[in-house]
């Protein structure tokens, strides 16, 4: 095992190498501030974490949300500036502990498919325009994007062609190494290339921007400095880095799990993150993800384990005690071509692709979030992200309505209405109405139930049965509205019966509520055909050719044949 993990910790070092230094250029630091959030990701997560190849250290999804939301309260690179972020990875650090001790693993399934394409979309958008200027040689602008983008146009002319050169050279070389392997550290060659151009051609006299001296001094921990005033305002943005870091561990740790068809343990993989958060905030730097591209090349390289990742950090330890003067002559444009690699890598154009074709609704979901989070401040934008992903779930599950079954002929099946031209497609029991609701009943539906129900025994049936299979979960106030359908029915002279409840939850929640004390002895089944034959044994079997009133509510389909 110990050569795979050197042969990889060693590639992925050479990944690393450049993108923890721009990934720092981005949020407002030194570039050695990113190698130390790399060392206190790596050494932490090894520690604390349970997936064996996901890498952490500074990301750069995160880095322009907090990066521009603490822009707002002190001057990039200003210690006051530094001091904020370094608190600020310390409250995300103890929420993801907090995590871990809560079990809180959900949380990472709040954020659907196109509210996270459509967020991390903002975000290589504000990464793009972020260093456009450095790449084209022209000085950083604050401000939002769109005037950042017209304070460029007024100065294009103005515009470094060496620089220019530089930067379109080294995203050049960067795609064209993944392209022929993603094992090939090419963002590495791009930036020892791009130095050693500066240095032979002397471009630093022609406008060149370069990083400068990197101090190699190693910071001691210490508890970071703030303004009393500035907590309340960095509580809201930690809770945001540290939602959005459980969305990306949860991601990573399964998409890269230790050992084929065995669950990961991502609230395990949330201790290890916050430790790394809390550790990089006490050495001055900012705070740490999960990141799936460096953990796919950690797999990719043949790594067993997280001394991959240690062999990394060490290797990025020694390049700052002994190589750092390699690092003074890197070019700004370099590190901008770097980042706009990394820009490109999450703009998910193929998934946007995927869901415009499947389901516009869903699309407008994207728009709508890469909107906010491009138009808005970073972090205004991606709660509302949040807020947008937790609203769609939310309107998805007032969306289920009640829905009848019919009987497949010659067999004990009952499966949803659907209508198939004059074809017949079930038959019904004379009297008998047999209805399903297939979502868990919650206050978030349970009305839509009621008037579902209260429709439907308009036609005077004389025996409901609520197929309930589906109904996994039942609150307290769908509690009550079930006990006053049952009411309902039996006003209405039908008797009613639950079938199919198969929820051990839900069960445990209707006798909890008293709902089971209303239904009565005798009407709980384990099938329609049982509940029917018990309490409607003289039904008489018709076939259906239209869909009933409730049945055409729902999306119709074909049910399979009676042999299926």
């Amino acid at each position: 095992m110990l050569r795979y993990d050197i042969a990889a910790g060693l590639t992925l070092a050479a990944i690393a190498i450049p993108e923890q230094m721009a990934t720092a250029r981005l949020a407002g630091f030194p570039p050695q501030i990113g190698f130390f959030a790399f060392l206190a990701g790596s050494f932490s997560f090894a520690a604390f974490g349970s997936n064996r190849f996901l890498s952490s250290g500074a990301d750069s999804t995160i880095a322009p949300i907090f990066a521009g939301a603490l822009a707002l309260l002190a001057t990039r690179g200003t210690p006051q500036f530094m001091a904020l972020a370094s608190f600020l990875a310390l409250l995300v650090g103890g929420i993801l502990v907090l995590g871990f001790l809560l079990r809180a693993g959900w949380v990472a399934d709040l954020l659907s498919v196109p509210v996270t394409t459509g967020f991390l979309t903002g975000i290589s958008i504000h990464i793009f325009i972020s260093q456009l200027p450095a790449l084209i040689g022209l000085p950083s602008v604050e401000g939002s994007e769109f005037y950042r983008v017209a304070e460029m146009a007024k100065h294009w002319r103005e515009a470094n062609p060496a620089a220019i050169a530089i930067g379109l050279g080294s995203l050049a070389t960067i795609i064209i190494g993944e392209k022929i392997s993603p094992k090939l550290p090419a963002a590495l060659i791009a930036l020892a290339g791009a130095a050693f151009a500066v240095r032979y051609f002397h471009l630093e006299e022609r406008g060149v921007a370069v990083l400068g001296k990197v101090s190699t001094e190693f910071p001691h921990p210490r508890f970071p400095e703030i303004a009393p005033a500035d907590i309340p305002q960095i509580v809201g943005l930690a809770i945001i880095i540290a939602m959005v870091i459980m969305v990306q561990t949860a991601a990573t740790s399964r998409s890269f799990p230790d050992e084929e068809g065995r669950a990961p343990d991502v609230d395990r993989d949330y201790l290890g993150v916050g430790a790394g958060c809390v550790m990089a905030g006490l050495v001055g730097a900012f705070a740490v993800d999960a990141s799936p591209p460096r953990t796919a090349i950690v797999t990719a390289t043949g790594g067993r384990s997280q001394l991959s990742s240690i062999v990394a950090a060490l290797v990025i330890a020694a390049l700052l005690l002994f190589g750092a003067s390699l690092l003074e002559h890197v070019p700004n444009a370099a590190l901008a071509g770097v980042l706009m690699f990394i820009a490109a890598r999450i703009f998910r154009l193929h998934v946007m692709r995927d869901i415009f074709a499947k389901t516009r609704g869903e699309f407008a979901l994207v728009a709508l979030t890469m909107a906010a989070v491009v138009a808005l401040p970073v972090q205004n934008g991606v709660s509302l992200s949040i807020l947008a992903s937790l609203l769609h779930g939310v309107w998805t599950t007032t969306r289920s309505r009640l829905i009848t079954f019919a009987r497949l002929p010659g067999s004990s099946v009952w499966w949803p209405c659907a209508s198939s031209g004059a074809e017949p497609y079930g038959e019904r029991l004379e009297g008998v109405l047999v209805a399903a609701f297939q979502a868990p009943l919650s206050f978030l539906n349970a009305y839509g139930f009621q008037s579902d129900l209260r429709e439907a025994i308009e036609e005077k049936p004389k025996l409901v049965v609520l197929e309930a299979s589906n109904i996994v979960e039942i609150d307290y106030t769908a509690a009550g509205i079930l006990r006053q359908a049952i009411e309902d029915c039996r006003a209405a002279g039908a008797d009613f019966a639950i079938a199919r409840f198969e929820s051990v939850r839900a069960h445990e929640a209707l006798t909890r509520f008293g709902v089971m004390k209303t239904l009565g002895e005798g009407r709980l089944f384990r099938s329609v055909d049982e509940a029917t034959k018990a309490l409607a044994p003289d039904a008489v079997a018709s076939k259906i050719t239209a869909p009933t009133l409730l049945a055409r509510k729902s999306r119709a389909f074909r049910p399979p044949s009676a042999s299926a």
